[in-house]
């Protein structure tokens, strides 16, 4: 039986807001669910429960696994909530709408037509994201396209795709070159010769450059994301579509073979992975989903390395190193900064910035002149604890109050503007008259 309107609305809203304080929503295991779980468009769904104070409350509800944000996917069902046929014949219609337009293999064989095509004929759409075959350049015409698409442009697709910006479920906040040229230096010096790649694009594309220019490198690298757009750039065996928030491979069995034998390569000797999850990505499903590569990577291994850790570079921001710690206890943040030096406060467990003190009455490092009366948990609008900005009663007033406010200093601005404006003209006019004065004075002195 469906909940009323208002109680999904509040839990939708929670699903939004900030689960890694007191009150929020957090990621049931799936080994404590009581069914498996629905499908959205990006595969399995999650299991939340909402949290308030530290206390879970007793219905639990699904919701996407990589979107937290209902304009991106706005499934929602709760635990026990019975979908009729029509429902769940619907619910399949709309998550085939979602999926790619074009299959893996489609893929490939347009990819195998694409680089036989001479320079002047090689076209990317960047209207549609996607490399056109002379069959398309009609239904296009009308686009922004791109010719002359070069095989350095084809080995770095990331410079022809539009980056997705959305930080909790994409991120494409690229690692810049300098970043790659570090990270590969790196590997290679530590001995690694396979690199899976999860969510980082452009550590991939610079390892298969340096691999096919000649230079001395023996890394190869594997890249698991969830922009499908990448689909058209690689084979199957060195790119597979991907959900970090599930471990769901969208192509199926096949896809999740071509990444276990990648990691299962040479008994899973020399491999390494590097992650950069979307920066507002939840910890608990993402360490589930490592822990399964991990899993996945101990398969190939012999009895007498099943102590073995694989290695993991996981870039993800400094705060949530405790977080990560519950889950992976070995793990240390390591001390590499691109920019200014931080500094570790053993109090807090964590790196802060240079100018930050450690408070004993907020007990966490701030800045030196702060306010130890900060916002604290719950609503920043009515102050009660039980709900979040998004989802309080008074959030309607709030915005009234806030416009009248904007539009009683812009109504100020405006006046002093017009009486600067009057008081120039004032003098302008003032001026003008002492001047004439004065002509009018000098003509009787000469005259």
């Amino acid at each position: 039986m469906a909940a009323p309107g208002a109680e999904r609305e509040c839990a939708e809203a929670e699903l939004c807001a900030d689960s890694q304080g007191g009150s929020g929503v957090k990621v049931v295991p799936p080994s404590e669910a009581a069914a498996p779980a629905p499908l959205c468009p990006h595969g399995p769904t999650l299991l939340f429960v909402k949290v308030s104070q530290g206390k879970e409350e007793t219905r639990r509800f699904y919701a996407c696994s990589a979107c937290r944000d209902r304009k991106d996917c706005n499934f929602f069902q709760w635990e026990d909530e019975k979908l009729s046929g029509a429902r769940l014949a619907a619910r399949e219609c709309h998550n085939r709408r979602g999926r790619p337009p074009l299959s893996r293999l489609q893929c490939v064989e347009r990819y195998l037509r694409f680089i036989q095509l001479p320079l002047t004929q090689r076209k990317f759409c960047e209207s549609c994201q996607q490399l056109l075959l002379p069959d398309d350049w009609g239904v296009h015409g009308e686009h922004q396209v791109v010719g002359d698409v070069s095989v350095t442009q084809l080995r770095r697709p990331s410079q022809l795709l539009y980056p997705l910006e959305n930080k909790k479920a994409n991120a494409q906040y690229l690692f810049s070159e300098r970043t790659c040229q570090f990270l590969v230096g790196l590997l290679s010096t530590l001995g690694f010769r396979r690199v899976l790649c999860v969510g980082t694009p452009r550590l991939h594309e610079l390892i298969r450059l340096t691999t096919s220019g000649g230079k001395k490198s023996n890394l190869k690298s594997l890249l698991l994301d969830i922009d499908f757009r990448y689909s058209q750039f690689y084979m199957e065996d060195s790119f597979c579509h991907y959900n970090m928030f599930n471990h769901h491979f969208f192509d199926g069995k096949p896809a999740l073979e071509v990444c276990r034998a990648f990691l299962q390569e040479d008994k899973g000797d020399g491999v390494i992975m590097v992650t950069d999850p979307p920066f507002g990505g939840l910890v608990e499903p993402l360490a589930i989903t490592f822990k399964k590569l991990i899993g996945m990577w101990k398969e190939g291994q012999s009895q007498d390395d099943s102590q073995q850790e694989m290695p993991i570079f996981w870039i993800f921001p400094y705060f949530l190193e405790a977080r990560i710690c519950q889950f992976f206890p070995s793990f240390c943040m390591l001390d590499y900064q691109d920019g200014r030096k931080w500094k570790h406060c053993f109090l807090c467990k964590k790196c802060v910035k240079p100018s930050w003190i450690h408070c004993s009455f907020c007990n966490h490092c701030a800045v030196a002149y702060h306010s130890c009366e900060g916002p604290k948990d719950g609503c920043f609008i009515c102050g009660e604890l039980d709900h979040k900005r998004r989802s309080c009663p008074n959030i309607s007033t709030s915005k009234k109050a806030n416009k009248a406010v904007r539009k009683q200093k812009q109504r100020k601005s405006n006046k002093m503007k017009m009486v600067t404006t009057k008081g120039q003209s004032m003098n302008h006019t003032f001026g003008t008259r002492k001047r004439k004065r004065r002509d009018r004075v000098h003509q009787y002195l000469c005259s």
